[in-house]
C-alpha cells in the first residue's frame, strides 16, 4: 500500500523535516511504500530502504557508496566492529589533536541561530563522530539538530551523502559540516548543495584540515589554506573565519606520521601512535597561545568558517585581499 504520508513512518526525524524530505537523484518527492521510500517522478521511480528506522537516500550515480552497503550494514567510513578494549585503550593513550575554538563557535552558531529564528532547523552533514564542542549548540531545546552521514553511528538519522542532499531547497537554517569536507571527492558540489537547503538568512559553519596528514585512508581526498577554505563558500557572507587546530596540533600530528612511516604493521602503528602521544601531546597547548597569531593561520592544523547565504559572490580579487597570515 503507498502513502504520502511520511509521519507514520518510523523514522527519527521530525514531520517538518519528513515533509522535506527529497529524491536525491532528481529532487522529486518521496512516496512510502510499505518498509522503503519511492521515488515520485515518473523517469526516476527510485526505491530507497528504511534500515532500522533509518531511511538510505544514496544517489548511487554521485556517490563513492551503493545503497546495498546500507541494506547489508557493512562498514563504509567508520569501523562499525572496533572491539571495546580496543577503544578503551585508544582513549587512556594522550591525545594530541586540539580543537581551540569549537566550543566557543558553537556557543556563537546557536545566538545567531536564535537570533533570527524561534525554532531554528540545523543539518549536521557527517553526524558519525560526534563534533567537539557541538553540546552547546544540542544543549538549545529549540534548536533542531538532524543527523546525517554516510555510516551508521548510534545519533545517525538518515543515510545521505553531501553530493545530493535529499532534501527541498531551502529546508533548514543551518548546514555544519564539521571535519567533514576533506572526505567527499568534490568539495565544491557539496558547498553548493550546503546553499541549495538553507534558507534566506542560512547559516553554515565548517571546520576542515589544513596541515594534517592523511587519516581517512581510502576517503581522504583534500586540505584547505585559510584562502582556500574561503573560497569554497564563496557565495556566503563571512561571519568569522581562522585557524581550528593550531601549529601544535600540526607539529604533533607531523611527528606521529613521521614514526608510523618506519613500520607497516597495525600492531607496530598502535605501539608508535602511544609513544607519540606519550612524548608529544604538550605541543598542542601552545595552541592556546598561538591561535590568534597571523603564523597560525599559515601553520594551521585545520581551519573554520562560519558564514551566513548570500546572493553575491566573492570575487577571487576580494578573496586575496582577506590573507591575514604572517606574509601579509
Amino acid at each position: 500500500m503507498m502513502t504520502d504520508n511520511l509521519a507514520q513512518t518510523p523514522l527519527r526525524l521530525s514531520e517538518p523535516v519528513r515533509a522535506a524530505l527529497r529524491c536525491p537523484a532528481c529532487q522529486n518527492k518521496l512516496m512510502l511504500t510499505e518498509d522503503r521510500l519511492r521515488c515520485t517522478g515518473e523517469r526516476c521511480a527510485i526505491e530507497f530502504p528504511i534500515v532500522n528506522g533509518v531511511p538510505v537516500l544514496i544517489n548511487e550515480r554521485n556517490s563513492l557508496f551503493a545503497i546495498d552497503d546500507f541494506v547489508q550494514q557493512r562498514d563504509t567510513f567508520f569501523d562499525l566492529h572496533e572491539s571495546r578494549l580496543k577503544k578503551t585503550v585508544e582513549h587512556l593513550i594522550p591525545g594530541i589533536s586540539r580543537n581551540v575554538r569549537g566550543r566557543q563557535n558553537y556557543a556563537r552558531l546557536a545566538e545567531l541561530l536564535l537570533k533570527q529564528v524561534d525554532a531554528p532547523r540545523v543539518l549536521v552533514v557527517g553526524c558519525g563522530m560526534t563534533g567537539e564542542g557541538i553540546e552547546s549548540l544540542a544543549a538549545q531545546s529549540a534548536i533542531e539538530i538532524v543527523n546525517t552521514d554516510v555510516s551508521f553511528a548510534p545519533q545517525t538519522a538518515l543515510i545521505c551523502d553531501a553530493h545530493d542532499l535529499p532534501f527541498d531547497d531551502g529546508a533548514f537554517d543551518c548546514v555544519i559540516a564539521q571535519a567533514v569536507l576533506e572526505y567527499v571527492v568534490d568539495p565544491y558540489r557539496c558547498a553548493a548543495e550546503f546553499y541549495r537547503v538553507l534558507g534566506g538568512q542560512g547559516l553554515v559553519y565548517a571546520e576542515t584540515p589544513f596541515m594534517q596528514q592523511v587519516h581517512g585512508g581510502r576517503y581522504d581526498f583534500t586540505r584547505f589554506t585559510h584562502l582556500g577554505h574561503r573560497r569554497l563558500f564563496r557565495n556566503f557572507e563571512e561571519i568569522d573565519s581562522g585557524a581550528i587546530g593550531g601549529p601544535g596540533m600540526a607539529l604533533a600530528w607531523a611527528y606521529q606520521y613521521f614514526l608510523w612511516s618506519f613500520v607497516k604493521s597495525k600492531l607496530a602503528r598502535k605501539a608508535l601512535q602511544a609513544f607519540a602521544g606519550l612524548t608529544a601531546f604538550y605541543l598542542k597547548f601552545f595552541d592556546g597561545y598561538l591561535i590568534d597569531k597571523p603564523g597560525a593561520l599559515d601553520a594551521a592544523a585545520g581551519c573554520y568558517f562560519l558564514g551566513r547565504k548570500s546572493t553575491r559572490i566573492l570575487t577571487d580579487r576580494e578573496l586575496i585581499q582577506g590573507y591575514r597570515g604572517a606574509f601579509s
